[in-house]
């Protein structure tokens, strides 16, 4: 799992220009990220789920097709109706306990956490895979994050002895992520630090 965490993408068509999220995610499995979580936001209408979960297929496709997993973001009905290879919900999202008891069993669950009690709690759960921990630094890409925990609490994270694979979160850029390796993360999950860049295999390489 902690090789899988290096390079993590989050993405849904509102990230992307022209929305072509399918187009951008070939680019960025080429160009080597190692998970990619498909997050779509502001479904509303019926209309829009289907469409959601066409796009959401193409992407789990490709993600297939590079040998790379695909989780889902929050939504364990689509992520059970696709068999996808993980699903990742938040604090305020379905109960964790909840969603290890429908999926853990046919896929990987992942959990946002944002201190260390709740890094304590999560690193205690039978059936968890790793822990998202953030945001780190403020980020733009989620109009609804949280005030920035900074390193402090990846440093705090490990010096307790929580050993879950970790992955960090939260305006992580290719300046600052070795700062967030040392601090105690396996992996980065990043959003516009890849779908804003000029050139993806060059930021991929040095996210890795």
């Amino acid at each position: 799992m902690r090789q899988e965490l290096a390079v993590y993408l989050i993405a849904g068509t509102q990230d992307v220009a022209k929305a072509n999220l399918v187009g951008f995610l070939e680019k960025a499995l080429q160009a080597g990220i190692t998970c990619f979580q498909f997050r779509e936001k502001g479904v509303g209408s019926l209309t829009e789920r289907v469409q959601m979960i066409k796009t959401a297929r193409k992407c789990q496709l490709l993600c297939q097709t590079y040998g790379v997993p695909f989780f889902v973001n929050d939504d364990v009905e689509l992520a059970l109706m696709l068999g996808a290879d993980g699903v990742h919900v938040g604090q305020d999202d379905r109960p964790v306990q909840e969603v290890i008891e429908l999926c853990g069993a046919k896929m990987k669950v992942g959990l946002s956490v944002g201190s260390l009690q709740e890094a304590t709690e999560a690193s205690n759960l039978q059936g968890l895979d790793y822990i998202g921990v953030g945001p780190i630094f403020a980020t733009s890409s989620k109009i609804d994050a949280k005030a920035p925990v900074g390193l402090a609490l990846l440093e705090e994270i490990r010096q307790a002895g929580i050993e879950s694979p970790v992955v960090a979160i939260g305006g992580i850029t290719t300046e600052n992520v070795s700062a967030v390796l040392q601090a105690g993360a396996d992996g980065v999950a990043v959003i516009s630090a890849l779908t804003e860049a000029a050139n993806l295999e060059e930021e991929v390489a040095k996210l890795k």
